[in-house]
C-alpha cells in the first residue's frame, strides 16, 4: 500500500460507497496525485499512509461515491447555449420574441443570432413552434436561429435567406423544411435540416474555451466526473484539447465525431479516413470514444413501424439508406472504430440491427464494445434479443422520457410512450447499458437521473411504464459505473479501487439511503476528479492545507 507520508490526501469519513459489485462501504481512502492507493473499512485504517506532507479530511458526516459518468451529455452544445437567447425563460411566443428583440438591440445588422436548444414547445403558452413571420416581429435586420433540442429549428425571414432556403429548396436528406399548405416556408427545419443548411461562424477560440470552462462547472457542481459527448466536429474536438492543454478542463471527456448522412459513400468514408485519429486516441482527460451516427430524428421524426397517433399518413424517416449505412460502418470499424447510433423509433432500432448484424458478419473478430444504440426508446423483446446477442450496448436517459413525455404521447400515444426506454428488462433480459441525460434536452443533474430510473415519474402526464423502474443500487450503477465498460476504460475508471483514477463526490447525506424523492435536491459539496477539487464550495480540501499531517 505504500511508506508512511507516500500519499497526498487521506479521506475518513461517515461511508464511502465503492459501487463495487460486492457493495462494500469503507470509511477512509487514499490518494496519490491522480489516483487512489487504497480504501480500507475503518476511519483509521490509512493512518499509517497519511504522513506530514498529507491532507487530512476528516468528516463523518459526508458520504462518498465515484463521480457520475454521464453516458450521453452535449457539453459543447451546452457551452454554446451559455453564448446564446435564454429563451427557456420564455413561457409565450410573445415574451420568446421579446427576448430575442433584446438581443437584437445588442448585436450589429447582419450578425446571427442564436437561441438556447434547452426548451420546449410544451411549455409555451401555444404548445407550438414559433413560425418565421413571428420572429420577423423580433428583427429582420438579423438572421435568426432558434434551435429546440438536437432534431428541431425555426430560421426567420432574414436567416432562410441568408442560408439561401427558397420554396424550391428540397428536403435534405434526414431532414425536412416546413410549408404551409400554399408551399411557402414556414421557418421550421426538422431532423438534419439544420445542420445541412445552416451554417454559422464560431465565435473565437478563447470565448469557446472560457464558456466550455464555465459548463465544466456547472457539471461537476452536479458531481460529474466524466462526460461521453455524442456529437461532436473536428473542431469540437480540437476545442476539448486545446481547453485540456490550458488546464481550463474541469471534467474528462469522450468525444463522438458525427458523420453526416449526405453525399457519395466513399466521400463519407474518405472522411472518416481523413479525422486523423481512432477510438481510443488521448489521454485520461480527452479520449476520443468513437463515431456516432444518427439514424431517425427526434419524436417528430423517429422511424416508427406503424403510423404516428397524430398523423396517420406518417411513420418518421431514417437519415441513412441502409445499405449506405453499412458500407460506412464496415469501412469504420475494420479502420478500428467503435461506432453509435442514434436510434429511437422501432424501425430504426431494427433497421441498425440489421446493419449491425451485417458488420458484424463481415468482421468476425471484432472488439466487445463496438456497437452502441443510444436511446433505445421502442425495443421489444424481440429487438432486445437480439441487441444483446450481439453485444450491442444501451444507453438510456430517462430526462428525455421526463421532458418529452407530454409530446410523446402525443405523437406516438400513449401505448408507445408508456414502454420508452424498458431499463428493467433490458437488465433483466442481460443487456450492458448505462445512463446519461442528452443535456440539454432535459435536467443534466446525475441524482434526478438516479430518481427518474426508480420512478419513471415524467414532468406532466405522471408516472410512465412503472414496471420498468429499477432499484436504486442499480441506477446509482449505471449513472456511475457502467460508462467505465461502455469507453472500455475499467482499469481506469467504475467502482473505486486502488489504482484507479481519483474521481470522487461527497454530499452530506447518503444517497444510497436517503427518502426516494429527496434525491432530486441533494447536492455535493465536493467534487474531485484526479484527485484535485474542481468544485469545493465550503474549502473542505483548501482547509486541510492548514493543518497537515494533524488528526492522524
Amino acid at each position: 500500500m505504500g511508506a508512511s507520508g507516500s500519499v497526498d490526501l487521506v479521506i475518513r469519513a461517515g461511508r464511502i460507497h465503492a459501487l463495487s459489485a460486492d457493495q462494500a462501504v469503507y470509511r477512509s481512502i487514499a490518494i496519490r496525485g491522480d489516483t487512489i492507493v487504497a480504501l480500507a473499512p475503518d476511519a483509521g485504517g490509512l493512518n499509517r499512509l497519511a504522513g506530514t506532507g498529507a491532507r487530512v479530511i476528516d468528516d463523518d458526516s459526508l458520504t462518498w461515491l465515484p463521480a457520475f459518468y454521464d453516458t450521453h451529455n452535449h457539453l459543447l452544445e451546452a457551452t454554446r447555449n451559455a453564448r446564446f437567447v435564454p429563451v427557456n425563460r420564455a413561457r409565450s411566443i410573445a415574451e420568446m420574441v421579446a427576448l430575442i428583440r433584446e438581443q437584437a438591440a445588442r448585436t450589429p445588422a447582419g450578425r446571427w443570432i442564436q437561441t438556447s436548444n434547452a426548451w420546449h414547445e410544451q411549455k409555451l403558452a401555444e404548445g407550438r413552434l414559433p413560425t418565421a413571420q413571428e420572429l420577423d416581429q423580433a428583427t429582420r435586420d438579423h438572421p435568426v436561429l432558434v434551435r429546440r433540442g438536437g432534431h428541431m429549428a425555426v430560421l426567420n425571414t432574414r436567416g432562410l435567406d441568408d442560408a439561401g432556403i427558397t420554396p424550391s429548396t428540397p428536403d435534405p436528406p434526414g431532414g425536412k423544411l416546413g410549408r404551409r399548405p400554399d408551399g411557402t416556408l414556414d421557418g421550421m427545419l426538422e431532423g438534419g435540416a439544420q445542420y445541412a443548411l445552416v451554417h454559422v461562424p464560431p465565435a473565437p477560440i478563447g470565448e469557446q474555451i472560457a464558456g466550455l470552462e464555465a459548463s465544466c462547472r456547472r457539471f461537476t457542481a452536479a458531481g460529474i466526473g466524466t462526460v461521453r459527448d455524442p456529437v461532436v466536429s473536428p473542431d469540437g474536438l480540437r476545442l476539448y484539447q486545446a481547453a485540456a492543454i490550458a488546464g481550463r478542463l474541469d471534467l474528462r471527456v469522450r468525444p463522438l465525431l458525427l458523420v453526416f448522412p449526405d453525399g457519395p459513400v466513399e466521400k463519407r468514408i474518405a472522411g472518416i479516413h481523413g479525422l486523423g485519429t481512432v477510438s481510443g486516441a488521448g489521454d485520461d482527460w480527452v479520449k476520443v470514444w468513437g463515431l456516432k451516427f444518427v439514424l431517425d430524428g427526434g419524436p417528430e421524426g423517429g422511424a416508427l413501424e406503424q403510423p404516428y397517433a397524430s398523423d396517420p399518413t406518417f411513420t418518421g424517416h431514417l437519415n441513412w439508406d441502409p445499405q449506405d449505412l453499412f458500407e460506412v460502418m464496415n469501412a469504420a470499424v475494420a479502420a478500428g472504430w467503435r461506432v453509435a447510433t442514434h436510434a429511437i423509433g422501432d424501425r430504426a432500432v431494427r433497421t441498425v440491427l440489421d446493419v449491425y448484424e451485417r458488420v458484424l458478419a463481415a468482421n468476425s473478430t471484432l472488439a466487445a464494445g463496438t456497437f452502441v444504440i443510444e436511446h433505445a426508446f421502442l425495443a421489444d423483446r424481440v429487438q432486445r434479443a437480439r441487441a444483446i446477442r450481439m453485444g450491442v450496448h444501451i444507453t438510456v436517459q430517462h430526462a428525455l422520457l421526463h421532458a418529452l413525455g407530454a409530446s410523446l404521447i402525443r405523437l406516438w400515444g400513449p401505448e408507445r410512450t408508456r414502454p420508452i426506454m424498458p431499463v428493467k428488462a433490458w437488465l433483466e433480459e442481460g443487456a450492458e447499458l448505462s445512463a446519461g441525460t442528452d443535456y440539454p434536452i432535459g435536467f443534466y443533474e446525475p441524482l434526478r437521473t438516479v430518481w427518474g430510473m426508480m420512478t419513471r415519474q415524467t414532468e406532466s402526464v405522471g408516472v410512465q411504464g412503472p414496471e420498468y423502474a429499477i432499484d436504486r443500487e442499480t441506477a446509482f450503477r449505471l449513472a456511475i459505473v457502467a460508462g467505465a465498460k461502455l469507453s472500455a476504460e475499467d482499469e481506469r475508471l467504475g467502482p473505486l479501487r486502488g489504482g484507479r483514477l481519483a474521481d470522487l463526490v461527497a454530499f452530506r447525506g447518503d444517497p444510497l439511503t436517503c427518502p426516494v424523492d429527496q434525491l432530486r435536491e441533494l447536492e455535493p459539496v465536493l467534487t474531485i476528479v484526479g484527485g484535485r477539487a474542481v468544485f469545493d464550495p465550503e474549502g473542505i480540501l483548501s482547509a486541510t492545507a492548514s493543518a497537515r499531517g494533524s488528526n492522524v
